[in-house]
């Protein structure tokens, strides 16, 4: 029985039925709700924790972690711990800095079923959160190449490159574009993050398949810096993102 649901039920006085009547689904599935290892819709899951005035986390632990891919879980908890995180991307926005539109039309491109992709935004979203907005967050430098900028409507990429903007104003975020006019790159073998934690230098590497982890991370900072040094500056690339010709 999931005792948090319960608890949350009765502390704000809601029956089985009036909570179905706010979040907009029949009793019997808030019952089922209550079953262990029943979760709602994600839409559903925002919804009750609003009625609820609860946190999802509250009410659903478990959600963040289940939704991670197994090989993935490292990294998250690397992340947590970084005080520097680097990413450097050929083909898509950093994930740290998506916005839902975004990464959900980028995870659509796979196999996911519709409740899969708003499952993994969902959790895309908790992880940015987690990273970016806690009482000390990392210094985040990302590099990213023009390509990854020029893919994608007009309806979506509009608003991620406004969320870029506006984000790349913090002092811990700095952005660099990558031009197209810089031409062959160091970094085309692939996209990696580099973190730096209190244990030392952890680097995330990924590809078609999945990612992995590794502490040989020499090879990288050299690549690092080469993309760093032709990259734009972080000015240069907010007048960019904000000018975004190619979307006019």
């Amino acid at each position: 029985m999931n005792q948090a649901l319960r608890a949350a039920m009765a502390d704000t006085g809601q029956t089985i039925e009036s909570l179905a009547e706010q979040v907009g689904v029949d009793p019997k599935t808030v019952g089922r709700w209550i079953t262990p290892g029943r979760v709602p819709h994600p839409r559903h899951r925002a919804a009750a924790a609003a009625a609820l005035r609860r946190e999802v986390e509250d009410i659903w632990p478990d959600v963040l972690k289940r939704r991670e891919p197994p090989w993935l879980r490292p990294w998250v908890e690397t992340e947590l711990q970084a005080t520097a995180l680097r990413s450097f991307q050929v083909a898509v926005i950093p994930g740290l800095l998506q916005t839902p539109a975004y990464a959900s039309a980028v995870l659509s491109c796979g196999l996911l079923e519709p409740d899969e992709v708003a499952d993994y935004v969902e959790t895309r979203m908790r992880r940015q959160k987690a990273v970016l907005e806690r009482r000390k967050p990392p210094l985040f430098v990302a590099v990213v190449d023009e390509f990854a900028l020029r893919r994608g409507s007009p309806e979506i990429m509009h608003p991620q490159l406004d969320h870029l903007v506006n984000i790349a104003q913090r002092p811990n975020i700095l952005l660099h574009v990558l031009p197209l006019d810089a031409g062959l790159h160091a970094g085309q073998a692939g996209p990696f993050v580099i973190a730096t934690t209190e244990d030392g230098d952890v680097a995330y590497l990924d590809d078609q398949a999945a990612g992995r982890l590794t502490n040989e991370t020499t090879g990288l900072w050299s690549i690092w810096d080469t993309l760093r040094s032709v990259a734009l500056p972080r000015r240069q690339t907010l007048d960019y993102l904000e000018a975004r010709s190619w979307l006019t």
